[in-house]
């Protein structure tokens, strides 16, 4: 008589006895032997398989049985043929639609049929229940190790790319993968620029050399959820709620918010064949509609599609759209080159102001945070003595907890601020002093990246194009102004008294302005100087590295 063997093995038998799937499956064989059982096929699970595979092997393994009308099933024990009362319930209906079925239960001595005797078919259902149970209570101990895993500070599976995991088991923690983790931030910075769509960017992070842990290339939909995820900001999500983790964070939150920014805009590049330099960064000033940019005879054209029914015909040549591009950045030059350097000395040894208002900052910043502090350890006292329900606790843990996010990260912000946010404004001005070579010798990209930096917006009336400044270099535009037309700035004898003042100390009143003497030559410049970057700037630490990338190639 035809039979099927159903062998089911847990990966902690394996690890703990040793008893292995092809150990099973000769237990079963040899009983076939005795029995003259001849063997049809072999069904094999190992629970290490996740519950979908699990229970797919168990439907193919009763379709196979209906259809080739197979009467004996022999498996180990119940409990390796089912573990579910949905299961039990399959297999009661399977013998009872034949008198000659059985199951064999070769290490409990049981046959199971339709006409079984009521104590067997009660010990069997007892068997399902206790299977049942043993599964239910598994299921539970894993959730409770999972979460007090999360309240230790660590994610209870596999880490992202750009992870490993080291420690023995039961204390295995989180480490950066020194091989991958520099391509994974590459990837964030690449994506946080704007220029890349998510599938240019799959081909660009394969040229980089990023591969997944199984050495193939990432998919589109991988990368996204990897740019997507809080655990590169230190952070753990666990089932749609986020906590505090302990391991290394990768990129910043700054660089992490852009990208989700960007993944939501409406703006994302899209991947085309084409690369147009001006894509994306020109809109139609009479309709709003973005500019757009194809090739005629090996000429490169910008126009308005006319979405909206916009009254705009003319068409512009891309090198027409550059010149006028690269007139703007003149606009930001200071005319003199001795007085350029004079002012950007003036501004480093004025910085004294700024520091002082990011202490002061730090200060309210860091007795805020103690009352935050306190407030939870009232909080979790409460719980403890039982003098709140577990609702208001955890509505009130939330709260605080959001706060405290909110105040560290400010905190780490303006403990850098002191000298970071100065930087960044002596960057910005020697960005603005060097834009018209960086721009002239610049590539495709990095023309997009200056463009992006120093424009807010850019628009197109007939061939024409206007313009908005970002802030840091509308500010610039508004001091360069002043500076170039002012005849006393710019003739040669004011010019000399002021490089014998550089001598000097230049030094600031205690309301942050120039000195009485400086104030007439240097007071467009003092809403530079002055500007608290840290208020206007979204992500200054991205910002901070695009400057550093322009200037290189200076």
């Amino acid at each position: 008589m035809k039979t099927i063997l159903f062998c089911r093995v847990s990966s902690r038998e394996q690890e703990e006895t040793g008893y292995s799937l092809p150990a099973q499956e000769k237990l079963l064989q040899d009983y076939s032997e005795k029995k003259d059982f001849k063997i049809a096929k072999k069904f094999s699970i190992s629970e290490s398989a996740s519950g979908k595979y699990q229970r797919k092997s168990f439907d193919e393994m009763l379709d196979y049985v209906r259809k080739n009308d197979i009467k004996i099933i022999i498996c180990e024990k119940v409990d390796r043929l089912t573990r579910n009362l949905k299961d039990a319930v399959s297999i009661n209906e399977w013998l009872n639609e034949n008198t000659e079925r059985q199951v064999h239960f070769v290490k409990e001595n049981c046959v199971l049929s339709k006409d079984s005797k009521s104590n067997d078919k009660f010990i069997w259902n007892i068997k399902v229940s206790t299977a049942q149970y043993y599964i239910d209570n598994l299921s539970e101990e894993v959730k409770k190790g999972q979460k007090e895993k999360i309240a230790q500070g660590w994610l209870p599976t596999k880490p992202p790319l750009g992870y490993k995991t080291e420690g023995e088991k039961g204390h295995k923690i989180h480490i950066l993968d020194e091989k991958k983790s520099l391509l994974v931030k590459k990837m964030f910075e690449f994506y946080a620029s704007g220029n890349y769509s998510l599938k240019k960017l799959v081909e660009k992070m394969f040229e980089e050399g990023l591969r997944t842990n199984g050495g193939n290339k990432l998919v589109k939909s991988r990368l996204a959820d990897l740019l997507t995820d809080p655990f590169y900001i230190g952070k753990i999500r666990w089932n749609n709620e986020i906590y505090d983790g302990k391991h290394e964070a990768l990129v910043s939150e700054e660089v992490f918010n852009l990208v989700q920014r960007v993944l939501k805009g409406k703006t994302t590049p899209r991947y085309t064949k084409h690369s147009y330099l001006f894509r994306g960064f020109i809109k139609c000033e009479e309709c709003g509609g973005l500019i757009t940019w194809e090739k005629h005879k090996g000429i490169t054209y910008g126009h308005c599609n006319h979405y909206r029914n916009c009254s705009q015909r003319t068409w512009v040549r891309e090198p027409e759209a550059e010149r006028q591009i690269s007139e703007l950045f003149c606009n930001l030059q200071i005319k003199k080159q001795e007085l350029t350097e004079w002012i950007k000395q003036a501004l480093k040894e004025s910085h004294k102001d700024e520091a002082e208002y990011h202490c002061s900052a730090l200060n309210e910043l860091n007795a805020r945070l103690g009352q935050i502090q306190k407030r939870l350890d009232n909080l979790y006292d409460d719980k403890v003595d039982e003098k709140i329900n577990k609702e208001f606790y955890e509505s009130k843990f939330k709260k605080y907890s959001e706060e405290k996010d909110s105040v560290l990260n400010s905190i780490k912000q303006h403990s850098d601020a002191s000298n970071k946010y100065f930087e960044l404004g002596i960057n910005i001005f020697e960005l603005s002093q060097k834009a018209p070579d960086l721009y002239q010798n610049a590539n495709l990209e990095e023309k997009q990246q200056l463009i992006k930096l120093v424009f807010e917006n850019l628009y197109l009336l007939g061939d024409k194009i206007n313009y908005v400044y970002s802030k840091p270099f509308d500010i610039i535009a508004t001091a360069v102004e002043s500076t170039n037309s002012s005849k006393e700035l710019n003739s040669a004898k004011n010019l000399s008294k002021i490089f014998e003042l550089s001598n000097s100390s230049l030094k600031t009143n205690k309301i942050g302005a120039f000195s009485p003497e400086k104030t007439a030559l240097l007071a467009g410049w003092d809403a530079f100087r002055t500007s608290h970057w840290i208020n206007y700037i979204k992500y200054p630490e991205r910002l901070q590295e695009m400057l550093l990338s322009c200037l290189k190639n200076a």
